[in-house]
C-alpha cells in the first residue's frame, strides 16, 4: 500500500561563490599565484592590474593593518548583490589593491631564487658507468641496475625483476650471475653504499672501503654482519659479552659504524629538497607593542576587464537585440559575474585571514612578545572562533595551512593551539609548556642512563603537573623522541 506523507527538511546549501572563498582560504600564500593565475587563463574579463600597468611606475602600498582591513559587518560567505552598473564604472573599480599589505621584505619574495646547477644522484652514476670498458650489452645491463635504484640509492627490486624489465624493454637476453657482476661493479662507486639491497649490505659496502688492518674496522663488520639488530636495539652489554670486548672497544666501533650514511642516495641531493615557506603573516615588536601586517602577495591588485566592461555596456545599449546577441550577452555577463566573485572571494580571503591571525596574536600576546614557550596559553580552535564570530572549521582551514614570521621564527598557526592541563595548585596551562619541561629534562639527562618513562613522570609531578605516565609517552613520542633506552649512549 502506497502512503504519501508530507515531510519538512531543514538542509543547507553552500552557494558557489562560498564554496569559491572556502576554496581559497585553504591556499597558503607560495601557491596564491599560481590559483590567481589559473583563474586569468580562464576568465578574460578578470585582469590583473599589476600585468595591465606594466609601463607605468611601481607605486608603494602601506602595509596592511588589522584595524583598518575589516569592520564587524564584513563576513565571509556575505556576498554583496550587484547590477550591470556595477561594471560600467571607470578603471578603479575593485580597486581594493591599492590599500592592500606589502611588507618591505616582499620584494625580495617575488625575486627569482637562483639554483645551483649540479648533476643530479643518477647522472653521477650514469658518468661512472660512462667512463668503464664495458660491452654493449653489459652497459645496457649496468644502465637497467642504476634505473632500478630508489631515491635513497637501494635496489629494492629483485634480481629476477631487473631480468624480464631486460627482456622486454632492452631485448637483452640475461642471467642472473650476469647481473649480479654488474651490480657488485656498481657497488663500487661513489657515493659508498649505492647498490645496496638492505642496510645490512649498504653498511658492510661502505665498511669495506676502508681500512682492513684497522681492528676497529674488523670488529664493526663483525658487529654489522653479525649483531645488526643488537646494535640497532642498543643492547652493548650483549654486544660485549658477544665480541668479548669492554666498553670502550665498544665506544670506538658504535663511532665507526655511526659515520655510515644509512641513505647514501640522499648525500647528493639534500640541497634540493628543502623546502621554501612564504610566510602569509608578519609580526613585529616595536618597544613592546606588537604590530601584525598580512603578505602582500595575498592582496593582488584584480579587477574588471575594462573591455568587456564596454562590450556589455555596448550589447545593453543595442537597438535591436537578435539571438546571436542575446547569447553573447549571456556569454560576457557570465564572465563578468565570474570576475567579480572571485574578486570578492579574495578580499574576503584576506579580511578572514587577518581576523584570525589578529585575533591569535591578542590571545597569545606574552608569547609573541617574550618567544617563551612556556607563556602559551591553553587554546583550542573554538577560542578564536568564538573571538571573531565564525565557525571552527573557518579558523581551522586558516590554521592547518598559513605561517607567521616572527623575529624568532616562522611556525605554522596550527603550533600555537593546545589543550590545557591543570597543575596540583588549579591553574591551567598549556600542554606545550609540559612538553618544553620534558624537552628539557631530556636534553640534560646523564645519556649514560637516560630517564624512563616512569622517572619522568615522577619529575614532572614534582613540578606540580599530575600526568599518567602512557599521557609522558605520547608527548615523548609526538616530540619525535625516543625510549630510554634507545637514548643511550657509551
Amino acid at each position: 500500500m502506497l502512503k504519501q506523507t508530507l515531510q519538512q527538511k531543514l538542509l543547507q546549501k553552500l552557494s558557489p561563490q562560498q564554496i569559491q572563498f572556502i576554496k581559497l582560504l585553504q591556499v597558503p600564500t607560495v601557491s596564491l599565484d599560481t590559483r590567481i593565475k589559473e583563474e586569468l587563463e580562464e576568465n578574460p574579463a578578470l585582469e590583473d592590474i599589476s600585468l595591465a600597468n606594466m609601463n607605468e611606475p611601481a607605486e608603494e602600498y602601506p602595509d596592511k593593518d588589522p584595524d583598518e582591513s575589516f569592520s564587524e559587518d564584513d563576513q565571509p560567505g556575505e556576498l554583496d548583490e550587484f547590477n550591470v552598473d556595477d561594471y560600467l564604472q571607470a578603471d578603479d573599480v575593485n580597486d581594493y589593491g591599492s590599500s592592500q599589505s606589502n611588507n618591505g621584505d616582499d620584494e625580495d619574495e617575488r625575486k627569482e631564487i637562483p639554483i645551483a646547477i649540479q648533476n643530479s644522484f643518477f647522472e653521477n652514476l650514469q658518468q661512472q658507468l660512462d667512463l668503464l670498458a664495458l660491452s654493449d650489452r653489459d652497459f645496457l645491463i649496468g644502465q637497467q641496475i642504476i634505473g632500478s635504484l630508489d631515491d635513497d640509492g637501494y635496489l629494492r627490486r629483485p634480481i629476477s625483476s631487473l631480468i624480464d624489465d631486460l627482456a622486454f624493454a632492452q631485448n637483452v637476453i640475461a642471467e642472473e650471475d650476469e647481473v649480479e657482476e654488474l651490480l657488485r661493479i656498481i657497488q663500487e662507486f661513489d657515493p659508498a653504499g649505492i647498490g645496496a639491497r638492505n642496510l645490512q649490505e649498504c653498511l658492510l659496502i661502505q665498511l669495506r672501503k676502508k681500512d682492513q688492518e684497522n681492528p676497529i674496522i674488523k670488529k664493526a663488520i663483525a658487529v654489522v654482519e653479525n649483531h645488526l639488530e643488537e646494535f640497532t636495539k642498543k643492547h652493548y652489554d650483549k654486544l660485549e659479552r658477544s665480541l668479548n670486548i669492554n666498553s670502550e672497544e665498544l665506544k670506538g666501533i658504535v663511532n665507526e659504524i655511526l659515520k655510515l650514511n644509512p641513505k647514501p642516495g640522499d648525500s647528493g641531493a639534500v640541497a634540493g629538497k628543502q623546502l621554501h615557506i612564504i610566510p602569509d603573516f608578519h609580526i613585529s615588536n616595536n618597544d613592546g607593542v606588537l604590530h601584525l601586517t598580512l603578505n602582500a602577495r595575498n592582496a593582488p591588485e584584480l579587477r574588471v576587464s575594462r573591455s568587456y566592461q564596454e562590450m556589455f555596456d555596448h550589447y545593453d545599449k543595442a537597438a535591436q537585440k537578435d539571438k546571436k546577441m542575446k547569447e553573447a550577452v549571456q556569454f560576457v555577463k557570465q564572465k563578468l559575474d565570474s570576475a567579480k566573485w572571485f574578486i570578492d572571494a579574495i578580499k574576503q580571503r584576506q579580511q578572514t585571514l587577518l581576523k584570525t591571525m589578529n585575533a591569535i596574536m591578542n590571545y597569545q600576546y606574552d608569547y609573541f612578545l617574550t618567544a617563551d614557550e612556556r607563556q602559551l596559553k591553553p587554546m583550542i580552535l573554538k577560542d578564536i572562533a568564538d573571538r571573531i564570530d565564525m565557525d571552527i572549521s573557518t579558523v581551522s582551514r586558516v590554521a592547518n595551512s598559513k605561517y607567521v614570521q616572527t623575529e624568532f621564527g616562522t611556525f605554522l598557526l596550527k603550533s600555537f593551539f593546545s589543550e590545557a592541563i591543570q597543575t596540583d595548585s588549579g591553574e591551567e596551562v598549556s600542554n606545550k609548556e609540559v612538553k618544553k619541561i620534558l624537552e628539557e629534562c631530556i636534553s640534560n639527562e646523564n645519556k649514560r642512563k637516560p630517564l624512563a618513562d616512569e622517572k619522568l613522570t615522577e619529575i614532572l609531578k614534582e613540578k606540580g603537573y599530575t600526568i599518567a605516565r602512557r599521557t609522558v609517552a605520547k608527548y615523548r613520542e609526538a616530540m619525535g623522541i625516543p625510549v630510554a633506552r634507545l637514548r643511550k649512549e657509551l
